[in-house]
């Protein structure tokens, strides 16, 4: 297994430069900064030939996360399906069965993962676009679903995506879509109104985003790589953003909120990120790199790692244009994941969800294969956003390790460990490492079971795989437990 060193600062470090990220996230009024963070692994920088999706999903509080396995639909002809900003569509003869972390009542935060391997979650990333076209209020919450629910490879999704809003226009500033399958990886960037752009993330590179677009000088003519609405460059062109005379035509340069793009949070979160893995040094700065080949091949445990980076503003570290470095997750992350994408098994084995709840800086990642029939009862909370005050009263409750409720024990741990000192948060880092290397020693040879039985005995094959996840999910609970404990 390939790891990258990270250390963890000190306590009382965090909660300094923290406030600072807050304070000027503060001062961008009108610009949304939400700290979502994704990174994309092709199947050729990968240790296993995977692709690998790495997802922090930050919302304020109050939050929950459900998760739910989905299972295939059909419908009549003539059918049409209702989208939550008031517009229709028309209604698929058969839909895709899909795990889906949910987030109730927010429009941009679902994530995807469906029966072919095709994952979906996003980044917020303004765009500049102050004139957009929508069509009955546009589409937003629905766009991933539909993607998700319908495409069987990442390009279908991703060209399904782009007709969607041709047709109704994005309802939203702007966002990247990370949309990926076992073969491939793409970043869709949809900007409000009826514009999209859509790169591919190298085979041998790894790609990341901070929520600004990251897609730089792209060849529209090169469609294996490149996708996009037709009137892309005119269109940046007819509104001063970007002049044919000065050379390629640079997407994010052109279309990202200013703001945005200069953000030092974005900047110092795609930058630290890229420096996890990159095998040369990258001078820190608006112009980042898309993708970056990687010193060595990652595994799901770098990619957990990188997730888990909360290294902020140390001093001797940071370049001199980016005034602070901010974590890649933080209290705000109420869900993480890492999507690993094979090929060569059936897909109920090679398709892996690896799910943390809460900031996977204090959190487990707990894997769940496709062919599991669902996830346990305590991934499913109250299905409604809760309220602060059911939200504080779970959150801050005396810590009780019950598997019944997957997302308030997580939660409730985060709150406990942001109260501890360092020595606390090194016992949880050796509980991490402990629990999910057993997982990932494991995983092999419960595939290598359940394959032995896959064609005879699908649900001998479901309880094994179910036990699996379970019995991390039960030592990740015990983790938890025994670090409050050893006070």
């Amino acid at each position: 297994m390939n790891t990258f060193v990270a250390t963890v600062g000190s306590v009382r470090k965090r909660r300094i430069v923290l406030a600072t990220c807050v304070a000027v996230a503060t001062a961008m009024q009108g610009v949304p900064t939400r700290a979502c963070f994704s990174i994309v692994v092709g199947k050729n920088a990968s240790a296993d030939g995977s692709v690998l999706v790495g997802h922090n999903e930050d919302d304020g509080a109050p939050q929950i996360v459900n998760h739910h396995k989905l299972p295939r639909q059909t419908y009549p002809a003539g059918a049409r399906l209702s989208l939550q900003t008031g517009g229709s569509l028309e209604q698929a003869p058969q839909t895709w069965a899909c795990m889906w972390s949910e987030m109730p009542g927010m429009a941009f935060s679902d994530s995807y993962l469906n029966e072919w391997g095709v994952t979906v979650c996003s980044d917020n990333c303004p765009s500049r676009e102050d004139r957009p076209e929508l069509i009955d209020g546009g589409i937003g919450w629905d766009l991933r679903r539909v993607v998700a629910l319908r495409a069987r490879t990442a390009r279908e999704g991703v060209l399904l995506a782009g007709r969607l809003v041709e047709r109704f226009g994005y309802a939203d500033s702007g966002r990247t879509y990370i949309i990926a399958d076992p073969n491939e990886g793409w970043f869709f960037c949809a900007i409000n109104g009826k514009r999209w752009l859509a790169h591919r993330v190298p085979d041998d590179e790894v790609a990341m985003v901070a929520n600004t677009y990251t897609v730089r000088e792209v060849d529209l003519r090169d469609e294996n790589n490149t996708l996009a609405s037709k009137d892309i460059v005119q269109y940046a062109t007819s509104r001063g953003w970007y002049n044919p005379a000065s050379g390629t035509f640079d997407f994010a340069r052109s279309y990202a909120n200013p703001k945005a793009a200069s953000h030092p949070n974005n900047i110092g979160r795609q930058w630290s990120g890229l420096q996890y893995v990159t095998s040369r040094p990258l001078k820190a700065g608006p112009d980042l790199p898309f993708s970056v080949k990687p010193r060595q091949k990652l595994g799901v445990a770098d990619v957990m790692q990188i997730l888990r980076h909360d290294k902020e503003g140390e001093s001797g570290t940071m370049p001199a244009d980016v005034p602070f470095l901010c974590a890649l997750c933080s209290g705000a992350t109420q869900t993480s994941f890492v999507a690993q994408l094979r090929t060569g098994l059936p897909r109920d084995l090679g398709l892996v969800y690896w799910v943390s709840l809460a900031s996977p800086r204090t959190s487990f990642y707990v894997p769940f294969h496709f062919g599991v029939d669902g996830f346990p009862a305590g991934y499913k909370g109250i299905s409604d956003r809760p309220t602060s005050e059911y939200y504080d009263r779970k959150v801050q409750a005396k810590f009780v390790p019950d598997h019944r409720e997957a997302f308030w024990v997580f939660s409730n741990f985060r709150d406990k460990m942001d109260r501890k000192d360092l020595s606390a948060m090194e016992r949880l880092r050796v509980e991490q490492r402990r629990v999910e290397q057993n997982a990932i020693e494991v995983q092999r040879p419960v595939e290598d079971a359940a394959g032995r039985v896959y064609e005879t005995d699908k649900a001998a094959v479901g309880r094994l795989l179910e036990n699996y996840s379970k019995g991390v999910y039960l030592s990740a609970m015990e983790a938890m437990a025994a670090t409050l404990s050893e006070e």
